[in-house]
C-alpha cells in the first residue's frame, strides 16, 4: 500500500483519489517549459483537472538557462562594446571596467522575475496542480513521480503531454572527464572573467557566448568541426559572420577536430586539435562545450510504453504532435526538429486547438523564423539558397549590403547584408537572411509579407517611414530589377 503524502510546495491537488492509491487527472503535462505551462493553464481554465510536473524550475530552458539569461548578459556585452566605440561617435567616455558579479546578478534577477511570475500564475490557477518532482512512466498513461523529498506518488490520465526539453550534449573528447568543462548553463555563473575561453562548437550557442565574452574582455578561441560557421546557413552569410567574429578579435578555427584535453599549470587547460592541415595545441583558462543538445528522455521510462524514439533519443510524433502511444503527445525540443522557444509555443497552440476545440491543426508547412543573437543579428525565415537549390526551385536572389542602408550608415552599424529569395514564377518571397543591425526585426517584416502571401513587389513599392531600417526593403527588392 502506497503511503499518501502531501506534495511539497503544491497549492492545488484537484486529482480524484482512486482506491488503489493513484491520483487520476484529466491531463498530465511533464515539464513547465514554453509549451507545457500555457497548455496546462489553458486546459485547467477549460475545466480539466491538470497536473503539471516539474523536476527543476518553472519556465523550462528558455527562462532559466536559455533565452532569458543569455540575452540579458548579451545586452551587458553590447553596452561594453558601445562604450569602447564611443570615440567613433565623438563621445569620450574615459576608462571603464566590467563588474562581472553585477552582470551575473542582473541576469539572475531577470530570470527570477520571469520564473516567479510564471509560477504564480500556475499556483493561482484553479484545477491545476504543480507537482515538483521527476516523472517516469510505469505503464501506458501512468506515471511514478519521485517528489523532492524522495517520496513517491502515482498519477494517471487519459491525456499526457511530454515537454521535457533538452540538455547540453557532451562531445567525446579524450581526457574531458579530468578537466572542468562548462556548458551553456554553468558558464553564466562564473565569478571571474575567463582569461582565455576555448569554445568547442561554432553554432548559435558558441557564437553568442564567444562574442559576449570577447566583449567582456576575454581572449576567445572557437573550434568548429565544419568548414564554415553555422553549418546550415549559406556560405556567403557564414563567411560574413566569420569576418565579423575575427574583426572583433576572436580566433576561429574551422575544419578542426578536438582530440584530447589536459590540465596544465594549475587551472589551465590544453586542447589538442586536428585540422586538415596539421595537429596543433591551444591552451586556455576555461572550456565551453557548445556542441549541440540531446533530449531529456533517458529517465522517462519510455520503454514501458509504446512511445518510439529516434536514434538520438528524440520522441517521434506525427503532424499533430501525437506519439506512437495513444493519448500521449510530445511538444517542444524533446520531439526533435527546430529547437526554438517560439516553436514550442506554437506546439502549444496546435494542441490547445485540437484538444479543446476538436481542431485538426498540424505542424506541416509552418514558418520557422529564428534569430542568432550575435551582433549584428542574423534573422532567418524560410528557405536558404542552398535549400532552395537542393529542392530544384526556380528562384531569384536579392542582396543588399548594410553599407548601402541609410539608417545603418547614420548609426554606424554597416556590417552585414540583406538577402531574400523570390520564386521566379509567382514573385512570392520564399526565404530571407538578414545579417545586420536589428536583423531579427527586419526579418519579421518579411515574414509578415510571406504570411500574407504578398509578392515581393509589394515591399519594393511599399511606403515605409524614413529613416528606418525596414524602408531598405524597397532597395533590397529593387535589385531584382537591375
Amino acid at each position: 500500500m502506497i503511503e499518501r503524502l502531501e506534495i511539497p510546495r503544491v497549492e492545488h491537488q484537484d486529482g480524484d483519489e482512486m482506491k488503489d492509491g493513484r491520483r487520476k487527472f484529466d491531463a498530465i503535462v511533464i515539464g513547465s517549459g514554453q509549451g507545457g505551462t500555457p497548455l496546462s493553464l489553458s486546459l485547467a481554465e477549460a475545466g480539466w483537472k491538470v497536473a503539471l510536473i516539474e523536476r527543476k524550475a518553472v519556465g523550462g530552458t528558455c527562462v532559466n538557462e536559455g533565452c532569458t539569461p543569455t540575452k540579458t548578459m548579451i545586452a551587458s556585452a553590447r553596452i561594453a562594446h558601445l562604450v569602447r566605440r564611443a570615440g567613433d561617435f565623438g563621445v569620450h567616455a574615459g576608462e571603464f571596467s566590467l563588474d562581472l558579479e553585477r552582470v551575473v546578478q542582473r541576469k539572475r534577477e531577470v530570470v527570477e522575475s520571469f520564473r516567479e511570475g510564471s509560477k504564480k500564475g500556475i499556483l493561482d490557477s484553479p484545477n491545476l496542480s504543480l507537482i515538483e518532482g521527476s516523472a517516469r512512466f510505469v505503464r501506458e498513461r501512468q506515471l511514478e513521480v519521485t517528489l523532492l523529498n524522495g517520496r513517491t506518488e502515482f498519477l494517471e490520465a487519459d491525456t499526457i503531454v511530454i515537454n521535457t526539453g533538452t540538455r547540453p550534449a557532451r562531445p567525446e573528447i579524450k581526457g574531458l572527464d579530468n578537466v572542468v568543462a562548462h556548458d551553456s548553463t554553468s558558464i553564466m555563473e562564473l565569478d571571474e572573467l575567463p582569461e582565455h575561453l576555448i569554445i568547442v562548437g561554432g553554432g548559435y550557442v558558441g557564437l553568442e557566448f564567444g562574442q559576449m565574452f570577447r566583449r567582456f574582455g576575454s581572449k576567445v578561441t572557437i573550434i568548429q568541426r565544419d568548414k564554415q560557421l553555422l553549418s546550415r546557413e549559406d556560405e556567403d552569410i557564414a563567411g560574413m559572420i566569420l569576418e565579423i567574429m575575427r574583426d572583433e578579435g576572436i580566433e576561429v578555427l574551422l575544419d578542426t577536430e578536438p582530440l584530447e584535453v589536459d590540465s596544465v599549470g594549475g587551472n589551465k587547460i590544453s586542447l589538442t586539435l586536428q585540422s586538415s592541415e596539421k595537429e596543433k595545441t591551444v591552451a586556455g583558462s576555461h572550456l565551453l562545450l557548445a556542441a549541440g543538445r540531446l533530449p531529456n528522455t533517458p529517465d522517462l521510462g519510455l520503454e514501458k510504453t509504446g512511445i518510439e524514439i529516434d536514434g538520438r533519443g528524440f520522441i517521434r510524433v506525427n503532424s499533430k504532435l501525437e506519439t506512437t502511444s495513444k493519448g500521449v503527445y510530445a511538444i517542444g525540443d524533446v520531439k526533435g526538429g527546430p529547437a526554438f522557444t517560439h516553436i514550442s509555443y506554437d506546439d502549444f497552440r496546435i494542441l490547445k486547438q485540437n484538444l479543446l476545440n476538436g481542431g485538426s491543426s498540424t505542424i506541416e508547412e509552418r514558418f520557422v523564423p529564428y534569430v542568432v543573437f550575435i551582433d549584428p543579428q542574423l534573422g532567418r525565415i524560410g528557405l536558404s539558397e542552398k535549400e532552395a537549390s537542393s529542392q530544384g526551385r526556380d528562384f531569384r536572389v536579392a542582396k543588399l549590403p548594410f553599407d548601402r542602408v541609410a539608417r545603418a550608415i547614420e548609426t554606424d552599424e554597416t556590417r552585414g547584408m540583406m538577402k531574400a529569395l523570390v520564386d521566379s514564377k509567382t514573385d512570392q518571397i520564399i526565404g530571407a537572411a538578414i545579417l545586420g543591425v536589428e536583423g531579427g526585426e527586419i526579418m519579421s517584416a518579411i515574414q509578415i509579407a510571406m504570411m500574407g502571401r504578398l509578392p515581393y513587389t509589394s515591399l519594393r513599392e511599399g511606403i515605409f517611414a524614413h529613416p528606418t531600417l525596414v524602408e531598405s526593403l524597397n532597395n533590397l527588392f529593387m535589385t531584382l530589377d537591375s
